[in-house]
């Protein structure tokens, strides 16, 4: 070992310590500011819009794989000589935000509305400053570089204007309008919601059987039944099938609606199904989705009957009023009872919708709201992914993409919450509206309208949905409306990458807000990613008490271990099973490789800039360079199919495989007997390797690789260097034949020992049958290595396959082993026919069982899949037994 060995062997600790590096790496980056891109380069562009978690979050699986793919792209782009934009920032997410100032506000006996807008907006503003920063120190922990310097807020002046400008212009159109419509209504925040806000659940209920007395005949009655009855008070008709026989002679006859003194008619409509309760429904046009559309249909009126917090208003009789809807529920079926209106009370399960934030009952409800006719903004969407304009990935997400955007209703854009982008509106003295960008420009409007300069206005309250200021986020971030040269350089997009859970709600009005305002669209690929599950498959939940914690895992295994463990897994679209068994191993491959680039340093390997690897001379130089170029090749192509675990299968097996297990086992041979040159080139090719290797994990496990280029001296960081160009290095296929039959042979015969329980140190005679001298003069080169690897005592010849020989065949050699003199075949054959009989035995037990129907339907999933897994192991055993059988036989 040479001087530089012993000092690189102080210098490079044993064991790669992922809390004592990761620190200070993180502080590198941020420093170097290496995620920056650059306006001013002439190299090819690649921009990717980071999503941007909500400025609440807590970093989860999903966020964690989430950005982990992103880095990988975006890291691997940088590398291969692009401009990279990766943009990241936070979005402002108000009604998240709203429950967690509302939450604390609640803890001291206060609510938003009695500290009022201003000082409740400044205790939002207080937390968005800590938690953006918090949010920033978990993205960096799991060792991502995107372009700090360019981060954004959805609040930010910027995104804020660009919000204003798009209100206006679409107001101006006659695509924004204000309209009195049905919405998903939260009665503890008090606002309008969007539908990805609401969680549907099962709810232990009632079916309640109500009798309508018919005006005509008041001993006659029709029996309607609904699961509300709280809202009879704003009911317009009773709707039957006009194909129902129980009813075609009262289709136009009017009812007594009970308690109220109204009458109200029955009507046909196709919503009545005379095979769900009694055939014959309530129509309330003001509280439920699908009266609401049979009222559009019937020319009802809409009768709204709570008030914001869901209590009962003065539009019902006195006795309901300011009850909350579920005691007037209680209050409306005894007077019911009381008046013998009641027919029958039937228990049923009920699809209820709750609030995620708030978790109470949402109100479908009818208020005045800012909507959005999005009808050709959607067809426009959709013909991008339709003409290949914008690739979805997998394209199986394109039907639900397309089923959302070719059935789109009117987008409701406010909300009646505090913190957000106020709607540009003010209405005057006579509420005459003015939509303006601001409020200098609507008093000016409206000095024009009045015709005088004394004219106060007041400014709408509501908001806007979150969804309608992010859905400007590729393009708003990088300076539209200004034509700045970040938009003109980085917009369009390269990729968004995003879970298929929000493709409705995000990724299309993207799409449609980008088309519509930029004329482009905003991605040239959507790559949709699976969930991230637990080691059974379950979705992760806090109910079900398997949420696995992403910082806790770094802080336990290092943030390379996590983000190989989910690399490894992911492919387009599909799930993973996650589970600290899966970090486990992703840390043990993180080990292995930093002991592999270690012993490389130990002995001299450092990596030499000035190194052609197309000039190495030695074959399995050359063998080694060709590999390293073609999985380098392959790790591409991978990425951009996003078949991101195919890539970390392939790398992962070039480093055990390929490099760890042959090629330094190989030239820990060579470097003992090779001359000084020869010696020179193993080390500078093994140096090379080292540093391709981490150039091509960089992406995946940037910590550990950026570690390792330190140690072998390169130049520079590893995360602005580029790869070199491996398609130049692919030749020598004469050298990769040469070290794959040596390979190939030292396996064979390691196996073929290992069936016959050959003890390690005994040595055996390798026999080469064949006629060719050039073949054996090559075989006989490598006698050293197969002498050190495979145990080999003599290299001989022969014409034919002996008594006591096993075959040992690779491609294109015959060769044998002598075991006759180490190994008592008659006594391994009845040994190998005695395992076979009892492997046999028991895998019919299993088989058996796995053809059992009533054990693969009742047992626990997980034993089935038990059963399946030791099924596959014993029948993979049985057939290597069965390979050493028919060996055995025919050297007997």
């Amino acid at each position: 070992m040479s001087e530089n060995s012993e000092g690189a062997q102080a210098d490079w600790p044993t064991r790669f310590e992922a809390g004592e590096v990761e620190p200070g790496l993180i502080d590198r980056w941020r420093d170097g500011n290496v995620g920056a891109a650059d306006v001013s380069s002439d190299k090819p562009v690649y921009a990717i819009s980071m999503p941007p978690p909500n400025v609440t979050g807590q970093l989860h699986m999903g966020h964690a794989l989430n950005m982990t793919i992103q880095d990988v792209l975006t890291r691997t782009k940088r590398k291969q000589g692009h401009d990279v934009l990766w943009l990241p920032g936070c979005d402002h997410a108000s009604i998240a935000v709203h429950y967690v100032i509302e939450r604390d506000l609640a803890k001291e006996g206060e609510t938003r509305f009695s500290v009022g807008r201003e000082k409740f907006l400044e205790l939002c503003d207080d937390w968005k400053e800590k938690a953006s920063g918090s949010i920033q120190g978990q993205i960096r922990r799991l060792g991502c570089i995107p372009d700090w310097g360019r981060e954004r807020y959805t609040m930010d002046p910027g995104l804020t204007k660009a919000v204003m400008k798009v209100f206006v212009d679409l107001y101006r159109e006659g695509l924004a309008y204000r309209g009195n419509r049905l919405v998903n209504w939260d009665p503890k925040f008090q606002t309008a919601i969007s539908d990805l806000e609401v969680v549907t659940r099962d709810v232990n209920s009632n079916l309640w059987h109500l009798r309508y007395p018919l005006v005509d005949d008041p001993s006659r009655h029709i029996v309607v039944a609904t699961t509300r009855p709280e809202t009879m008070f704003g009911d317009q008709a009773v709707a039957v099938s006009a194909d129902d026989p129980r009813y075609k002679d009262l289709i136009g006859s009017m009812v007594h609606l009970p308690l109220t003194g109204r009458q109200i008619p029955i009507i046909a409509d196709e919503h009545a199904d005379p095979e769900q309760g009694s055939g014959a429904v309530k129509i309330t046009p003001a509280h439920d989705f699908n009266d609401y559309e049979v009222g559009l249909r019937h020319n009802l009126d809409l009768l709204d009957v709570m008030t914001d917090d869901a209590r009962m208003n003065d539009k019902v009789p006195e006795a309901f009023r300011g009850m909350d809807r579920f005691e007037a529920r209680d209050a409306v079926v005894a007077a019911l009872d009381a008046e013998g209106l009641l027919a029958e009370i039937e228990p049923k399960t009920v699809a209820t919708p709750f609030g995620e934030r708030t978790d109470v009952v949402i109100e479908p409800r009818l208020t005045v709201q800012w909507f959005v006719d999005v009808a050709e903004m959607a067809r426009r969407a959709a013909d991008a992914v339709r003409d290949g304009t914008t690739r979805i990935v997998p394209d199986r997400w394109e039907q639900v993409y397309f089923q959302w955007l070719d059935n789109i209703r009117p987008w409701c854009v406010s909300r009646q919450l505090w913190y957000g982008h106020r709607i540009p509106v003010w209405y005057g003295p006579d509420e005459e509206l003015f939509v303006e960008v601001d409020e200098e420009a609507a008093l000016a409007a409206a000095r024009k309208h009045y015709g005088r300069d004394d004219v106060e206005l007041r400014q709408g309250t509501d908001i806007f949905d979150t969804w309608f200021s992010s859905g400007l986020w590729p393009f708003a971030t990088v300076g539209w409306p200004d034509q700045t040269e970040e938009f003109k350089r980085y917009y369009p997009t390269s990729v968004l990458v995003t879970g298929f859970d929000i493709i409705f709600f995000w990724v299309a009005r993207m799409m449609m807000q980008g088309l519509q305002f930029t004329d482009e669209s905003p991605f040239a690929q959507v790559f949709i990613h699976g969930l991230v599950r637990d080691g059974q498959g379950q979705k992760m939940s806090k109910t079900k008490g398997n949420v696995i914690d992403p910082l806790e895992l770094i802080d336990e295994y290092g943030a390379d271990a996590l983000r190989l463990a989910l690399m490894s897994q992911c492919g387009p679209g599909q799930d993973i099973r996650f589970s600290d068994a899966s970090v486990h191993a992703a840390k043990l491959f993180v080990t292995k490789l930093w002991n592999s680039a270690r012993f490389s340093r130990m002995n001299d390997a450092v990596f030499d800039p000035d190194f052609d690897p197309a000039s190495a001379k030695h074959p399995a130089n050359r063998w080694i360079v060709r590999s390293a170029a073609e999985t380098g090749l392959g790790f591409f192509e991978d990425l951009d199919r996003f078949r991101f675990d195919h890539a970390c299968s392939e790398l992962q097996a070039f480093v055990r495989d390929r490099f760890s297990d042959w090629f330094i086992e190989l030239a820990k041979i060579d470097l003992e007997s090779a001359d000084d040159e020869t010696r020179l080139e193993i080390r500078k090719t093994m140096g090379w390797c080292v540093a391709n290797i981490c150039h091509m994990l960089n992406p995946f496990i940037p910590y550990v690789t950026e570690a390792i280029w330190d140690h072998i001296d390169a130049p520079g960081s590893i995360v602005t260097t580029e790869f070199p160009d491996y398609a130049a290095l692919l030749r020598d296929i004469d050298a990769v034949q040469e070290i794959e039959r040596t390979i190939g042979l030292i396996s064979r015969i390691r196996s073929t020992r290992d069936q016959f329980n050959v003890p390690r140190k005994a040595p055996v005679t390798l026999s080469l049958i064949t006629g060719d001298e050039a073949l054996v003069a090559d075989v006989s080169r490598y006698a050293p290595h197969l002498q050190r690897l495979s145990g080999v005592g003599e290299l001989g010849r022969a014409d034919a396959l002996a008594s006591g020989q096993v075959p040992v065949n690779v491609t294109g050699l015959d060769a044998a082993i002598d075991l006759g003199d180490v190994v008592d075949l008659e006594q391994e054959l009845k040994r190998l026919k005695t395992a076979a009989e009892k492997m046999r035995k028991e895998l019919g037990k299993l088989e058996g069982r796995l053809a059992d129907e009533r054990y693969v339907s009742r047992a626990a999933p997980e034993a089935v899949q038990k059963s399946r897994d030791q099924r596959d192991a014993l029948a993979a055993d049985l057939q290597s037994l069965d390979e050493a059988l028919s060996l055995t036989q025919r050297a007997s």
